[in-house]
């Protein structure tokens, strides 16, 4: 499979990479640190058209492909996880997930504002009881003259605690399981709605994290996303972007962080020579770029299926599974370079040790993909 970029795919990964040697990664510290939303960035990114990437022009976006939001998340996530882990979850999984689920009238009502920048998006399905077990939802939706009124709450949300939309999802149908879940675009203002506070987390602490809370929330049912009880398609046709999207975030981590220590074992000198002379830490940083590698090989082979209409499920889990592993080794091989400096909180590498870790919980744990991945190959076999 062919995987050379075309020019206009180099020109974007080329742009994203400039900001994000210019701003991301100085800002990075600092967001950290004060534990706040990346709003620089985030604006600089809707200035420069990121997150309506793979959407029509019609809409405000680019008309390009999901593999071009592929570089971006990877160039971002090498300077920053709160930055990447922000343009994500607004930019796709709910902004194009509103495209590819929404009705015309829907579409043109929120895209553009949510490619512009002006609005903040926000998946919400995870639940304090319902995480890997994500459809035993208890958030329910009742109908309501012309609406529905939603009961309940939600959990880890990434941007939750920011959000202008979010896509909701609840039972209509508390007794047909999966086939009773629906999905809604709800918006911030409506009575009954409330956002909880961004929780403390270990990492990525630039990305607010939190709860989403509904009493007696109306929505309008023009902000059905979808057809009611159908909510598990509208889930399902973006899951396995989102895996791949998130299987090539832990690889970008460990470009910057490889980048750093390559960058420090040319510079740091013991026993009267750069330790990158040293086998040892050519051992190191030889498995960090071999896992790097195959690691963006098996992303970018994903992506590329998955941008042909073709379905991924199993590519989806193969890729997410083994970038996940693999970024957290190459992150900790990089501190292992560093030794006892990279420990030290003036130092990047402890961050994205501790951010790095975050990425591996989302779209579905290791343990999960494990699990799709059997069932997938059971099917075959």
């Amino acid at each position: 499979m062919d995987f050379e970029l075309t020019e206009e795919q180099r020109m974007l990964q080329e742009q994203v990479a400039r900001f994000v040697d210019q701003e991301v990664i100085p800002r990075a510290p600092i967001i950290d640190e004060e534990e706040r939303f990346p709003e620089e960035n985030f604006r600089a990114m809707a200035d420069m058209g990121l997150f309506g990437i793979a959407l029509p022009e019609g809409y405000g976006g680019a008309g390009s492909d999901f593999f071009s939001c592929v570089l971006v998340m990877e160039e971002l996530m090498r300077g920053c996880v709160s930055t990447g882990n922000t343009y994500g979850a607004h930019a796709i999984l709910c902004t194009e997930s509103l495209f590819r689920n929404g009705n015309e009238e829907q579409r043109r009502r929120f895209l553009p504002d949510l490619i512009a920048g002006k609005k903040i998006g926000a998946l919400a399905l995870t639940e304090p009881g319902a995480g890997s077990d994500a459809l035993s939802l208890r958030c329910r939706a009742e109908k309501k003259g012309d609406g529905y009124v939603l009961n309940g709450s939600k959990t880890f949300i990434t941007n939750g605690p920011i959000a202008d939309v979010a896509i909701v999802y609840a039972k209509t149908n508390p007794e047909a399981g999966p086939k009773g879940i629906s999905a809604f675009i709800v918006e911030a203002g409506f009575p009954g709605f409330t956002r909880g506070k961004p929780m403390k987390k270990m990492g990525v602490r630039g990305s607010p994290t939190g709860e989403l809370f509904f009493e007696n929330c109306e929505v309008p049912s023009e902000n059905l996303l979808g057809e009611e009880n159908r909510g598990i398609n509208v889930l399902m046709s973006g899951l396995d972007r989102e895996r791949i999207l998130w299987s090539i975030a832990p690889i970008g981590v460990a470009q910057g962080a490889f980048d750093l220590a390559f960058r420090y074992a040319r510079e740091r000198i013991q026993f009267g020579q750069p330790i990158i002379q040293f086998q040892m830490i050519q051992d190191i940083l030889a498995d960090m770029a071999t896992e790097i590698q195959a690691g963006r090989v098996l992303s970018y082979w994903a992506a590329t299926l998955a941008g042909s209409g073709k379905k991924v499920r199993l590519e989806a889990s193969y890729s997410k599974l083994f970038c996940a592993e693999a970024g957290i080794r190459a992150v900790g091989q990089a501190m292992q370079v560093f030794g006892g400096y990279g420990f030290m909180r003036e130092y990047p590498i402890e961050r994205m040790y501790r951010d790095v870790k975050g990425i591996e919980f989302g779209a579905g744990t290791n343990q999960i993909q494990k699990l799709i991945i059997m069932g997938e190959l059971m099917k075959k076999f």
